[in-house]
């Protein structure tokens, strides 16, 4: 009998955010404005192309609308939920994100590499799960144990092989873009955490040969960067896509050809709906469209970072931190990539580039960031 009330007392405390009022709203508005335009932008991006494949205008649209629907179910629980009860599943919740990525490898490989696990009414990317994972791992690591860490460097051993096994296990599928966000967004961590400057270099030294063994295990990765420096060279083969890249962000000059007006995604662009769907939004509405979707993002990470520095403890300042920079950053280098300054890499600009993964996870951290905003200081 005092077991059961001890639950029911447990789950009744794990669903009462009594702050909901505080929340900011505006934070949640920014949010909803990225992912009207991102569906608006997916179906401008996609129509012709899911016509022509699936005889369906609105194949693409239809399916992100689902999982905007998910994301948002995961995004209400991550808002309301009574976040600190949860750090107790912390450690499970990290295990099982490293055992699903194990998974992943023994998964059938979709398009050469092997990304997800199918679950029959889609295709989950463990990554996107174990990069979330991973920030809050680390955010309650290191809001237990900084004073532990800074006198003593053994107490960096446990993370430090759960950070390097999940680096290590995504590079095997193989990904290199999503491990270089997580290792830059969790250097940003260690910073803020206030770690000393050597226990930061130690993970830079530690993976930098990973990095260069990957880089060169892989004659398409090497490749790439031979495009990114003169994709103009080989045009017509390996430099193609971001060439077309290139002309459709070129072309949209000021102010676009309009909504709906794009002809590099008249079977130009490959798959302008995925990862490459920003040169798409260039295109049609032009520099200022372009710069639009620059500032909304750059708005959300302000909007975030002052949720951080106004976070009631170092853990929800640390986890908004890293939820913040995770999506923006992605974002950054998305558009960075589209526009020939890196080299091209698969990931997605979050709430635009169709796909459920992405979708979810990212709506699932705006809800821990609201979550958040709604338990912080009142200055």
């Amino acid at each position: 009998m005092i077991k059961k009330n001890r639950q029911k007392r447990f789950f009744s405390n794990l669903f009462n955010n009594k702050n909901f009022k505080r929340m900011d709203f505006s934070f949640l508005f920014l949010s909803g404005i990225l992912v009207i335009f991102g569906l608006l932008s997916l179906y401008s991006s996609s129509a012709i192309y899911a016509a022509n494949k699936y005889a369906d205008s609105f194949y693409f649209v239809k399916r992100q609308i689902l999982w905007i629907f998910i994301g948002l179910g995961f995004m209400a629980f991550a808002s309301g939920v009574n976040y600190r009860k949860l750090r107790l599943f912390i450690k499970p919740a990290i295990l099982t994100a490293i055992a699903l990525l194990i998974i992943t490898l023994f998964c059938e490989p979709i398009a050469h590499v092997r990304r997800w696990i199918p679950l029959g009414f889609m295709n989950f990317q463990t990554s996107e799960l174990a990069k979330i994972m991973i920030i809050i791992y680390f955010a309650d690591y290191f809001d237990r144990n900084i004073s532990k860490i800074i006198s003593n460097w053994k107490a960096l051993l446990e993370p430090m092989a759960i950070f390097a096994a999940i680096l290590t296990l995504i590079t095997m599928q193989p990904d290199l873009g999503t491990p270089a966000i997580i290792f830059i967004v969790a250097l940003l961590i260690f910073f803020a955490a206030g770690l000393k400057k050597r226990h930061i270099i130690i993970p830079i030294l530690a993976m930098t040969p990973l990095f260069i063994y990957e880089l060169f295990a892989h004659s398409y990765r090497l490749e790439r960067i031979k495009v990114f420096l003169s994709p103009w060279s080989d045009q017509t083969n390996a430099g193609y896509q971001i060439v077309q890249s290139l002309l459709a962000v070129g072309s949209g000059g000021w102010f676009g050809k309009g909504f709906g007006a794009s002809q590099l995604k008249l079977m130009y662009l490959p798959e302008p709906h995925t990862d490459f769907i920003f040169p798409i939004i260039a295109e049609e509405l032009g520099m200022f469209g372009g710069m639009a979707v620059v500032s909304l993002f750059l708005i959300l990470l302000l909007k975030g970072i002052k949720i951080a520095k106004t976070a009631n403890n170092l853990f929800s300042s640390l986890l908004t931190l890293g939820l913040i920079f995770s999506i923006s950053m992605q974002a950054f280098f998305n558009i960075a990539m589209t526009i020939g300054l890196i080299p091209t890499k698969g990931l997605p600009l979050p709430f635009f580039s169709y796909g459920g993964s992405s979708m979810v996870m990212s709506l699932m951290a705006i809800g821990i960031i609201l979550n958040i905003s709604a338990q912080r200081r009142v200055s």
